[in-house]
């Protein structure tokens, strides 16, 4: 598809058909169990001010609710409902903070069955428990909400003998959300299309503006610029923006050093759109063309990055980009005499890892690292298998490697050098797509956008 460079992409429509339709598929898999869910209270960031807020992604998924201090409970069932618990109007903090849904709005607009406020859960929740074997909750955030269910749960199951069916296990959420996060629906994926056109166009305007002399704060403005100009809620992560030596340290994000000529900028980075994240790296000379040391290295990890995108595959395993991957590096670090012995003692004794440390991908959705199981209850051999990648899938594919000055046995001139090459791509029926094609990658390509950059003097203005 073509990129959409310049449109603006206004917040998403809210469709409550869409979320019903999610919470039906979820009852599914929920059987007679119960589901609690929440958005935590705000965060405090000084005194009286508060972090900008975003909502759980599971409780965004079911129900498209955005508001802080809520509880969703999922009762599953012959006949199953929606519970929600929110926070009920109040005019005198809704004209500092804004409109609330309260509980009238929770029923009227988010679907919910039954709502009640925030306040009533501790009296209410023991009996959506009652009839239930298993409740799923994922202890996280808000540990007094934590020890609230630990309560309700515990009194539950001492009713149980004296009245009947009452939970006796707790299981987390993932398992059971994860398989139906993990392939993407089409509006879904329209989100992450916008997500991913929003930032391949900030990082081609960053790659046109940095220059040495500057400092990383200011192309970490660059991008953030083009994030919200064109419609994202911000980063999907706190952006890494590392020159030279930083972009050996894999979550660099102080973003606070000069940049100088001769060094390499990588800039790991990803717009949010909807709720929905993109994750895009690239790495670029901060002169107007990569040094032949440089050139070697950039093209070693491009090489392993297209075989492993060719690998990502409908009913492929999760693994198996990885494997290419990580075997494409081994060669090409044989082949500059970085590494010694055959592939395969190489991967057994993982010498690899001195200059190349994670894996090569990713989920990716509501969450930057989507909260989708990577392993199946399939089994064989009595090990657990990878999930196998399905149309609507949408993974990373970011091979890299660094070479951190104080690794010792290198040739000098690889000192310094980190390369990560990052694209966000769907998996369709027909093979992949790579959402993030419109950020320039080929080494012909951003020589000649940093060559114009540095001769036109894009980058002071």
């Amino acid at each position: 598809m073509p990129n959409r460079f310049g449109e603006v992409f206004p917040p998403p429509a809210f469709d409550p058909e869409r979320y019903a339709r999610r919470r039906r598929q979820a009852f599914k898999q929920l059987g007679d169990d119960v589901m609690i869910l929440y958005n935590p209270p705000e965060a405090h960031r000084t005194h009286d001010l508060y972090y900008r807020y975003r909502p759980d992604s599971d409780v965004y998924y079911l129900t498209g609710f955005e508001e802080p201090d809520a509880v969703i409970v999922l009762v599953g069932g012959a006949a199953p409902r929606l519970a929600m618990f929110v926070r009920p109007r109040d005019p005198e903090r809704e004209t500092w903070d804004g409109a609330r849904a309260g509980v009238e709005g929770a029923k009227a607009l988010y679907g919910a069955d039954e709502a009640f406020p925030i306040d009533a859960l501790d009296t209410r929740i023991g009996g959506y428990l009652e009839a239930a074997q298993t409740l799923y909750f994922k202890f996280g955030r808000d540990e007094r909400l934590n020890q609230r269910v630990i309560a309700a749960f515990r009194a539950a199951a001492h009713r149980r003998h004296r009245q009947g069916p009452a939970p006796s296990i707790i299981r987390d959420t993932l398992p059971l959300l994860g398989r139906l996060r993990l392939v993407k629906d089409a509006d879904e994926i329209e989100r992450m299309r916008r997500a991913a056109d929003i930032a391949a166009e900030a990082h081609l305007w960053a790659m046109q503006r940095a220059a040495p002399g500057q400092y990383e704060f200011q192309i970490e403005a660059e991008l953030e610029y083009v994030f919200r100009k064109r419609g994202a809620l911000g980063s999907s992560y706190t952006s890494i923006v590392g020159g030279g030596a930083n972009a050996t340290v894999l979550h660099y994000n102080a973003n606070n050093s000069l940049l100088r000529d001769g060094e390499l900028l990588l800039i790991d980075a990803g717009a949010e759109y909807g709720y929905y994240a993109s994750d895009i790296t690239r790495t670029f000379p901060l002169g107007k063309r990569f040094t032949p040391a440089q050139r070697e290295i950039y093209e070693l990890v491009l090489a392993a990055q297209k075989a492993a995108i060719a690998a990502v595959q409908p009913g492929a395993r999760f693994d198996e980009y990885h494997q290419v991957a990580l075997e494409t590096l081994i060669e090409g670090l044989r082949d500059l005499k970085l590494l010694t012995g055959s592939l395969d003692e190489i991967k057994e004794k993982k010498t690899y890892l001195r200059f190349y440390m994670h894996r090569a991908g990713h989920w990716l959705g509501s969450d930057v690292h989507d909260a989708c199981a990577y392993f199946t209850s399939e089994t064989e051999n009595g090990s657990f298998l990878y999930e196998k990648l399905r149309p609507g899938c949408v993974v990373t594919v970011e091979p890299g490697l660094y070479f951190a000055p104080s690794l010792k046995g290198m040739p000098k001139r690889y000192a310094g050098i980190g390369v990560r090459i990052e694209d966000d791509v769907l998996v369709t029926r027909a093979g992949n797509e790579i959402l993030t094609a419109a950020a320039p990658k080929e080494v012909e390509e951003i020589e000649a956008i940093r060559h114009a950059a540095l001769s036109d003097g894009v980058c002071a203005r």
